[in-house]
């Protein structure tokens, strides 16, 4: 793993509350949870980026697949947080990587944020050629037989409707 990777690892693994792990743990949804809070997941995130404050579009995007990797909720939960805070790196060309995400994710707190704060804002951030790339992509969503990859399409457009109104 990256020293970024390890750092956030080792930090969210800190803030667990064996507790309330052993509580979420026993969903069975198919993830592990370490028991740290979203804000502790939060305030990791923000201190790694102030600890490695120039990480590039490929820095984000490799740390988010790091994070991703293992199927422990706190980690992936930290690269939507990560995306998040770098959606405007992203690329149309990212919106793989996160399909890739949105396939694994199990469980609809994963897919709301992603959906959300995530696709969205890097859709509504392209123009021409590239937008209309991405516009496919959501509709194909749109259509999958997956329920929640069909969610992740109809939250990602209901978002940027709400916020094209206000």
């Amino acid at each position: 793993m990256s020293d970024a990777a390890d750092f956030i690892d080792a930090a969210l693994q800190r803030e667990a509350s064996w507790d309330r792990a052993d509580g979420l743990n026993a969903l069975d949804d198919g993830l592990r949870y370490y028991g740290a809070s979203v804000g502790a997941v939060r305030g990791t995130v923000r201190d790694a980026l102030r600890k490695y404050p120039n990480l590039t579009h490929d820095d984000v995007v490799f740390l988010s697949s790091e994070l991703w990797d293992l199927p422990v909720f706190e980690r992936r939960l930290a690269a939507v947080v990560l995306l998040q805070s770098k959606v405007r790196l992203l690329r149309n060309s990212d919106l793989t990587r996160i399909e890739g995400f949105l396939r694994s994710a199990v469980v609809e707190a994963l897919i709301d944020p992603l959906a959300a704060d995530v696709i969205e804002p890097l859709i509504a951030q392209l123009a021409g050629h590239d937008r209309a790339k991405a516009d496919v992509v959501v509709d194909r969503w749109s259509k999958d037989a997956e329920p929640l990859i069909r969610r992740a399409a109809h939250v990602a457009r209901a978002s940027g409707q709400t916020k094209a109104q206000h």
